[in-house]
């Protein structure tokens, strides 16, 4: 395991009282691997059986192991889930139900694709079968292999068990994404928002003792059916970060790959072979300039740095790092290194940019060229730039003065995106929306053909400004001037 772990172990309870101890003394007995911590977090739905008094039982029991929580109103399993991932404080959470068929003991196989490093999320199939299974209802199999069929060609993906309980995700994945479903839609709604967050999902075989109705399982036809037009909905609609926020944002340019590439195609004739992108975000662009012989990804968003971890796991020449802009130490490391430096989109977001300049230009070999993008024109400043932090809008001779005062000499300046300016103007400071949405995107996705030809004659500077500017041949060391300043 390459470093401490701990696992929250999310537990939804409704009319349990006979299971629910039994239960609770086989997780807390449960090998995990070494140096793995675990809390426990029960949350009761408003049980009407005499679960709140053996709960009672159990915080008295456990103490500081066990967490309990009580929903006054009945909501259904993912409202109880729900509020087990705002009380969990593990890196790991796993949701496990209050009843006996699922086994504990499978907790270390379930955690082990994650503490390897290979997965986000590992669901526990109950059709891979590990040891042995119980052999029940016929009906209620093949409903679950038809559910997990249709999620699949929904989520483009190839589970086994798409409904199963054992579900084990990174805790700052699974508190980022909004739980809509209050009953047993959950299981439909987190596959297709993590197969929508391209998070690695692995399976692995549990044991499975499934219970008869006279047992005390609760799902009927009725959740499948509402479990089918859950998968519908969630495959229409993105909704898979808890705000509209910058995340967001990016995710739905991810999903414009012919404007990445125009965006990429209009600066490669400026890009080398020894790369660091400042602020690669999802890697929607960084994945355009590759391969090439030695690229660094960065970013600041701990989110964003395990998605691109996770996306250029098996390219050997990319790695990953944290760097601010603005931060001279995080630079240190990279001092002269790289014969092009990559910022897009990022300066803005600096209050000290011209320490930010600095920054690029120590990065760079001497001759090395820096590749800078910003949003132009101040007076389209609006709700978009405000959500996405952006501090400033540029004047075109304004970044170019900006440029040659931290040490550049600036080759050129152009502009870029002539053809987005009305629907910026009109989404931002006009009706002042902070997000896109999936049919704008999906135009601007159509239309990047026509966009890349209007360039050509529109008679209007770009959104966006571009400065290409290199470092001098003898440049000073900007780091000992820094430092002695």
């Amino acid at each position: 395991m390459a470093r401490p772990e701990k696992l929250s172990i999310l537990i939804p309870v409704y009319n349990e009282r006979y299971t629910l101890s039994e239960l609770v003394a086989r997780v807390v007995a449960a090998e995990l691997p070494e140096g793995c911590e675990r809390e426990i977090v029960l949350v009761d739905d408003c049980s009407k059986d005499g679960t709140r008094e053996v709960l009672g039982r159990i915080a008295e029991q456990y103490g500081q192991l066990v967490k309990v929580v009580h929903h006054e109103v009945n909501q259904g399993k993912g409202a109880a889930v729900r509020t087990a991932i705002q009380h969990a404080t593990g890196t790991l959470c796993l949701i496990q139900d209050a009843d006996l068929e699922y086994d504990p003991n499978d907790y270390r196989r379930l955690l082990q694709p994650i503490l390897d490093g290979d997965a986000d999320v590992v669901y526990g199939s109950r059709f891979l079968v590990r040891d042995k299974v119980r052999v029940l209802f016929f009906w209620h199999r093949l409903g679950n292999k038809m559910l997990t069929l249709f999620s699949n060609m929904a989520n483009d993906l190839t589970l086994t068990d798409m409904e199963t309980c054992y579900k084990v995700v990174r805790t700052e994945i699974l508190k980022s994404i909004p739980i809509r479903c209050n009953r047993f839609g959950i299981e439909p709604e987190i596959t297709a928002k993590l197969a929508k967050r391209q998070c690695r999902i692995y399976e692995v075989p549990i044991n499975y003792h499934g219970r008869t109705y006279q047992e005390g399982k609760k799902i009927t036809w009725k959740d499948g059916v509402k479990a089918l037009a859950t998968i519908i909905w969630f495959r229409l609609i993105d909704d898979i970060y808890d705000e509209k926020h910058a995340h967001a944002i990016l995710h739905a340019l991810s999903n414009a790959p012919h404007f990445n590439r125009w965006m990429a195609d209009t600066v490669r004739p400026y890009v080398g072979t020894n790369v660091l992108e400042i602020g690669a975000g999802m890697g929607n662009l960084s994945a355009q300039f590759l391969p090439r012989e030695h690229y660094t990804a960065t970013d600041i968003d701990p989110m964003h740095l395990a998605f691109l971890e996770n996306r250029f796991a098996t390219r050997p020449n990319v790695d990953v790092a944290k760097v601010d802009l603005a931060r001279p130490e995080d630079f240190a490391p990279h001092a002269g290194q790289y014969d092009t430096v990559i910022c897009l989109n990022v300066l803005e977001h600096v209050e000290e940019e011209m320490a930010g300049l600095r920054n690029i230009l120590s990065a760079l070999k001497p001759g090395g060229r820096a590749v800078i993008l910003v949003p132009r024109n101040p007076k389209l400043f609006g709700s978009l730039d405000e959500v996405l932090g952006h501090h400033r809008r540029y004047l075109d001779e304004e970044l170019a003065d900006k440029c040659r005062q931290a040490g550049f000499e600036v080759e050129t300046t152009f502009t870029f995106n002539r053809v987005s300016i009305p629907a910026w103007f009109i989404n931002g400071r006009i009706l002042r929306r902070t997000y896109f949405s999936k049919f704008q995107v999906k135009m601007l996705e159509m239309t990047v053909w026509l966009a890349r030809l209007l360039e050509r004659v529109l008679p209007w500077p770009g959104l966006s400004l571009i400065a290409i500017a290199r470092k001098p041949p003898t440049a000073p060391d900007t780091t000992t001037e820094r430092e002695a300043t």
